[in-house]
């Protein structure tokens, strides 16, 4: 009797180590699995970090790139209907009395009607860099006649085209709607559509003071607020040039906005290093990311944009450098304007 307590003794001892074994850890135990877990871990989530932060930067430059090749597009698709096109005296020097007139500065925003671009503040910048005449096509703008077919009448309908003044912006301000880097604005008054009579001299026009001597198909294709047509009506001493940079806006002021075509425009400052055109026809602004070649014999501008990734990522320090350059892509396209201009 006395061996199996013993052994029953025994058996009970080993279980409950067995038990003690297999229910916990010892305080060292942890320390080490933890010390373990940290050796391992701390290297994957860097190399998580990393590689979150480079898709990071990976899609801020191809957002950029196709940004910027989708407004060197639209800019291109909107040059080729142009009838003339400014250079950069004429957006620089204000217009004067013909034939001496060199320049449309004072007739355009932000100098003519400032609330377009508040020209009052020194830190905005809002300067025209590519401002033209084009002619922009309406569909279905004319109803010639109706037509009856049994007992259904309908209206025939006829598309024109009128005359636009276009402007592109390069603006920096401190707008908290837009970026810390530049953007680029549109800026465009259309022309209405005129009676079959046309511009009628000594009559009353039905579109405001501005235009007393025009008849309008109706009052709902009147030519936008501010918009005056170029006079090509002019001595013949005075050329196409001087024709075209004595335009005068209508006195009333426009009431347009200016609408954004991108952001994220490189802000870098040009310097005392200008970007490299022929002479006579760079039409430039404070920043590198948005400059232009005018031609104005030919009708032809070459259009160069930069964009600004960086600007994406942080919000201080993203001016370009060689060292990330590639933050920065870039676009350029020449486009000779197509549209016919009636001279004489």
């Amino acid at each position: 009797m006395k061996n199996v307590l013993k052994f029953l003794l025994s058996i009970q001892l080993k279980h409950s180590k067995f038990v003690q074994q297999v229910n916990g850890f010892t305080l060292i135990e942890l320390l080490v699995a933890l010390l373990l877990a940290f050796l391992v871990l701390t290297p994957l989530l860097g190399f998580m970090v990393n590689i979150l932060s480079t898709d990071q930067k990976e899609q801020a430059k191809a957002n950029s790139e196709q940004e910027i090749q989708t407004a060197i597009d639209y800019i291109a698709n909107d040059l080729q209907q142009a009838v003339y096109i400014y250079d950069q005296t004429a957006l620089t020097t204000n217009s004067n009395t013909v034939p001496a007139s060199s320049g449309i500065k004072d007739q355009i925003p932000p100098v003519k009607k400032a609330s377009i671009c508040d020209s009052s503040n020194t830190t905005v910048t809002c300067k025209p860099i590519l401002v033209f005449w084009k002619r922009k096509f309406l569909a279905g703008a004319i109803t010639l006649s109706s037509s009856t077919t049994g007992s259904t009448t309908a209206n025939k309908i006829d598309d024109t085209f009128v005359y636009s003044l276009v402007a592109y912006y390069l603006i920096k301000d401190s707008s908290t709607t837009w970026s810390n880097a530049a953007r680029i604005a549109r800026f465009e008054i259309t022309d209405g559509v005129l009676a079959a009579s046309g511009t009628t001299t000594g009559t009353t026009g039905n579109c405001g003071t501005d235009y007393p001597n025009d008849t309008y198909i109706d009052t709902s294709h009147c030519p936008d607020v501010g918009f005056q047509r170029f006079n090509l009506n002019l001595p013949s001493a005075a050329g196409l040039t001087q024709k075209m940079n004595s335009w005068k806006a209508a006195s009333t002021a426009y009431t347009q906005q200016p609408l954004v075509l991108i952001d994220y425009i490189d802000q870098t400052s040009i310097g005392s290093t200008l970007p490299t055109c022929p002479t006579g026809t760079l039409s430039y602004g404070s920043y590198m990311g948005f400059y232009t070649c005018v031609d104005v014999a030919n009708t032809t501008a070459q259009v160069f944009l930069r964009g600004n990734a960086l600007a994406r990522l942080q919000s201080s320090n993203f001016d370009y450098s060689s060292n990330n350059q590639t933050y920065f892509p870039t676009a350029s396209v020449r486009v000779q304007g197509r549209g016919y201009l009636f001279t004489k």
